[in-house]
């Protein structure tokens, strides 16, 4: 584990795994002259994965410098009713900070607000989008305990295909409390059973890039979390992936992870192992959303799938069994 403040120090990054989340400044590395293309090739988001029995959902900030967008859905498991809102705005234009803590981050359009405030002890998810014809408005208002967030999943690592090619993430498990409303529907957080994931990327991603990504979590007796982050893309053998097991006590590391699919259909189980073994769970999709842009030289080929995993988690501990917890895997390929 790196114990470190910041993840460049005097124009040195580090590269492993921090034991808590630094100033994430990784613009700093670069001497005065490459700092502008370097920012235009570091591609920045933060986003909550949602956990709540009644549905799936998740929400991102993201600017790719091209471009800096929005997005977020909220799918009723009742209805089979999904709701998706999204917005553009200049690339560049959302600043996101090099530290979450204390700092906010949004896009503001007419009729469309989403907006992070990281506040002392607490996060506030704030949502204020209008109806759009048929398309009902989200309004949320969540508020997050930092105080009983699980431990950060801290990743910095170089990546193959390109010079500089990087990662970067910070990946947090907070509990949930306050409320999301999708036109006549109100769903109540409870922060003894509902969370979202965090997860915070400062990325000087492969022209060509690609990836496999899931995650979940849930309450474990007595506080904290249980649950995984996990991912497959091409890396170095001597890297750190961007994988753990979350504990109450600890983000424990995992690498080489597979992704299985049992079929082509989109709703097909997946089989997600790590090669020790550690974690070993079937995904059941219960729904799927996708993006696909053309845009010259850039494109994005995206999709989400949500639903519940069920298996077993072999930490350090003990082993944890579970069925039906809520989460999401996705896979991206992409021109940046």
């Amino acid at each position: 584990m790196i114990d470190a403040d910041s993840l460049v120090v005097l124009h040195r990054r580090h590269f492993g795994r921090f034991a808590a989340t630094p100033l994430a400044n990784p613009l700093d590395a670069y001497p005065a002259h490459r700092r502008a293309w370097a920012n235009f090739r570091t591609k920045e988001w933060a986003g909550f994965t949602l956990v709540h029995p009644d549905l799936f959902g998740s929400m991102i900030l993201q600017d790719a410098k091209y471009l800096a967008s929005s997005e977020i859905y909220v799918y009723d498991r009742a209805s089979g009713e999904l709701a998706q809102r999204a917005a553009n705005a200049p690339g560049g234009s959302l600043r996101l900070p090099a530290k979450l803590a204390d700092a906010a981050v949004a896009l503001h359009q007419r009729g469309y607000r989403l907006a992070y405030n990281f506040e002392p002890g607490r996060v506030r998810v704030m949502v204020r989008i209008d109806p759009a014809g048929a398309t009902p408005g989200i309004n949320a208002n969540l508020v997050l305990d930092a105080a009983k967030a699980s431990p950060p999943l801290v990743v910095s690592a170089r990546l193959p295909g390109g010079r500089d090619a990087s990662l970067y993430t910070n990946k947090i498990v907070y509990p949930a409390a306050g409320a999301i409303e999708v036109g006549g529907r109100r769903y109540e957080f409870d922060p003894a059973r509902d969370c979202a994931i965090l997860d915070e990327h400062k990325s000087r991603l492969p022209y060509r890039t690609e990836w496999t990504w899931g995650t979940f979590a849930m309450p474990a007796p007595g506080g904290g979390f249980f649950g995984a982050n996990f991912a497959a893309r091409p890396q170095f053998d001597d890297q750190e992936e961007e994988s753990c097991l979350w504990t109450p006590a600890a983000a424990e590391p995992l690498a080489r992870i597979s992704f299985e699919p049992s079929a082509g259909d989109d709703l097909s189980p997946w089989t997600v192992r790590s090669a020790d073994g550690r974690l070993d769970v079937t995904f059941t999709p219960e729904g799927a959303k996708g993006v696909s842009h053309q845009l010259g030289l850039a494109s994005i080929d995206y999709q989400q799938r949500f639903g519940s995993y069920s298996g077993s988690l072999r930490a350090a501990d003990a082993v944890h069994s579970f069925e039906g917890v809520h989460g999401v895997l996705e896979h991206m390929k992409a021109r940046l």
